[in-house]
């Protein structure tokens, strides 16, 4: 495989998708600018929810986001790193799957330092767990849908 396809079909989602979490650790993407969106839908969803209800829904969505964010950036980590070289079946290797989980645990760090710089934004050490929890959530589906692929 050329160096430009394997940048093209590896590298480049990875990067896009650090730099869309990156912009999403903006200002654009506080608290207080996603509850504007989020707070008036959970209200028509469920109109008679009091504020700290809706306040409790738009937080969980929020941390779903982290979950979900860094459970795609865990599998394209993992796809690069498992790529086919020489071999062009794909195995499961738990050193793989280390070296991906730490990879989104120091982008996590990264990320949260990055926040501590944003007005709007606060750094906390519980939002890089659960970004680190998405990403071993994705590693561990990865890893049944390999074992069951293998079966059939």
């Amino acid at each position: 495989m050329s160096k430009a396809r394997t940048f093209v079909q590896y590298w480049l989602p990875l990067l896009l998708w650090m730099a869309l979490i990156f912009s999403a650790s903006s200002d654009s993407g506080s608290f207080q600018r996603s509850s504007r969106i989020i707070a008036p839908f959970v209200h028509w969803l469920i109109p008679g929810l009091s504020e700290a209800g809706v306040h409790s829904i738009v937080v969980l969505v929020r941390k779903g986001a982290h979950v979900t964010e860094y459970a795609v950036l865990a599998s394209l980590v993992w796809r690069l790193m498992a790529r086919p070289s020489a071999n062009p079946m794909r195995i499961w290797r738990w050193s793989d799957a280390i070296r991906t989980l730490l990879v989104v645990l120091l982008y996590a760090a990264s990320d949260e330092f990055h926040q501590s710089f944003v007005p709007t934004r606060e750094a906390c050490i519980r939002d890089v767990l659960i970004d680190t929890l998405g990403g071993f959530l994705a590693l561990i589906l990865l890893w049944f849908v390999g074992r069951w692929r293998k079966r059939w």
